[in-house]
């Protein structure tokens, strides 16, 4: 049963991250942890963090193809990210497990209320790091991707709903160029965030692979979904802000009858 449940929840990610985009993977911490069954908060985040590195490859591979990426701006960013990531995921191991899910809650509530507000696609599609430009750049792109990278280690997520508006303001590139640069981060913070709660054997490789592999039948369906629900992709991102938001609140309650603030 657990395995089908790993299955089962991965493929339920692998769907959201193919209709609404960035954001799906928030949710996997929460139903590895009240659905899956793993008794660890800890091993639960480093579980995640696998399943978020491997599930990005495939449209890390397809945004490549397409040349949505920036490529210079994406190393820079995730070269800082990526120390900022070891250091958040070094914090989490030695924060007390319940109080770990609470700020998780929170985050989970903060991402819904995001997801609900439009983000506009224009910018700069020519955007370039280049030597000319990088002592106005590169700074910007160190600096929001170490803090970037702190929160998505600490909390064994994508980050993708911080690193593309980081990436919007850092170099004012668009939303689609965005999207497409920030799986380089993604990808990069997870398996940090991964091989640092690996060594501490915080990380249930099973079960990882299960979801990863729910999660890659979730996309097939999801991306076939999405070309005939095109039209209701908005409608779509909203029913899952609210998603997003009624599992914060589930997480904030549990977290709060454990931590015994409410008797």
């Amino acid at each position: 049963m657990t395995l089908f449940l790993a299955v089962g929840s991965g493929a339920l990610v692998g769907l959201i991250l193919a209709l609404v985009g960035g954001g799906g993977s928030i949710l996997a911490v929460p139903l590895l942890i009240y659905v899956v069954g793993v008794p660890s908060t800890h091993v639960a985040i480093g579980t995640g963090a696998v399943a978020v590195a491997g599930s990005t490859l495939a449209g890390l591979i397809a945004h490549g193809r397409r040349g949505t990426i920036k490529w210079r701006c994406a190393l820079v960013f995730s070269a800082a990210g990526v120390i900022g990531a070891l250091a958040g995921s070094s914090l989490a191991k030695v924060t007390d497990g319940t109080m770990l899910l609470a700020l998780f809650g929170l985050l989970m509530l903060v991402v819904g209320v995001t997801m609900l507000v439009r983000r506009s696609e224009d910018g700069d599609a020519g955007v370039l790091l280049t030597r000319l430009n990088a002592g106005r750049l590169a700074p910007r792109l160190v600096i929001i991707g170490f803090a970037v990278g702190a929160l998505s280690g600490f909390f064994g997520i994508g980050g993708g709903f911080l690193i593309v508006p980081g990436l919007m303001l850092a170099t004012a590139m668009p939303l689609l160029n965005a999207v497409g640069t920030s799986l380089v981060a993604v990808f990069s913070f997870g398996a940090a965030t991964a091989a640092n709660y690996s060594i501490s054997g915080l990380v249930d490789w099973t079960i990882a692979a299960l979801f990863i592999g729910g999660g890659a039948l979730g996309g097939v369906v999801g991306a076939w979904l999405s070309k005939r629900l095109a039209a209701s992709r908005n409608a779509l991102r909203l029913v899952f802000a609210g998603i997003v938001i009624a599992a914060a609140l589930y997480v904030l309650w549990q977290s709060i009858l454990t931590l015994g603030v409410i008797a």
